[in-house]
């Protein structure tokens, strides 16, 4: 199935057991509020989907895995409720990925920022290039990346979150990622990645879904509180998104 529009592209191919699920925006993989909501609505009919086991989660093209929330939405909201909401996208897929039923597997072929690296952090498993690294660069902007914390925390910590939060200029590379967790494999390049990537999710589709799905359960206890505190946050970052701070530093960011 392809859904395309100019506000980003969303592709699922199934095929012995394993949906391989690629978004892409032709602003490095950035994510509109529609890209998010048709993101969260594919997770949920997979997850309802008994021919899928296994869920590759993916990006399009060879430049960035994602580039985070679309600047130029941001700049468009002009009020608290449109701010919220677009924030509140993040949280749906979030909860989206952490309530579905399959495992979800991310394939992540280059770096990542904001939302990016949210979204990478609510895999259950995750490939990544020698050339992924990520950053979070909320902070600089006037924002904070509230609503993907409790993601990248489970992950990687809260010390490790706050490296990585609070030093909103710095990239991290691919090791250090997968020191903290947050990557479970590095390889050199894609043909490598991939090669093993299908080895990997062959191997998984294999096994017993009823097993799958205990497991999954299993690796998203204490969870359950999300699907209000992902919102909560979202009405901060709302907010924030709409002071003279961060309409400023998206401005000079554009230019």
């Amino acid at each position: 199935m392809v859904s395309q529009n100019p506000k980003g592209v969303l592709l699922t191919k199934i095929e012995n057991k394993i949906a391989t699920l690629e978004f892409g925006h032709p602003a490095s993989n950035s994510f509109s509020s529609d890209l998010l909501n048709r993101l969260t609505n594919e997770l949920q009919v997979l997850s309802a989907n008994p021919a899928v086991s296994v869920i590759v989660l993916k990006s399009s093209g060879t430049g960035a895995f994602c580039a985070g929330a679309s600047f130029d939405e941001l700049l468009s909201v002009t009020n608290l409720a449109e701010a919220t909401e677009f924030f509140s996208g993040f949280a749906n897929v979030i909860n989206a990925m952490r309530s579905c039923s399959k495992i979800i597997v991310g394939r992540i072929h280059g770096k990542a920022v904001g939302g990016g690296v949210g979204i990478i952090a609510a895999c259950d498993y995750v490939f990544a290039t020698i050339d992924s690294s990520i950053k979070l660069s909320e902070l600089s902007i006037g924002i904070g990346p509230f609503v993907i914390e409790p993601a990248i925390t489970r992950k990687i910590g809260k010390s490790a979150m706050a490296e990585l939060a609070l030093a909103s200029y710095e990239w991290k590379d691919s090791e250090w990622a997968k020191n903290k967790g947050l990557y479970a494999k590095v390889f050199a390049g894609q043909v490598t990645l991939d090669k093993e990537l299908a080895r990997f999710n062959s191997e998984l589709a294999s096994y017993n879904p009823e097993a799958l799905l205990e497991m999954k359960t299993i690796l998203w206890e204490d969870t359950e509180n999300w699907e209000n505190l992902l919102n909560e946050r979202a009405a901060i970052s709302g907010k924030l998104v709409l002071s003279d701070f961060t309409k400023n530093a998206l401005r000079q960011i554009k230019k």
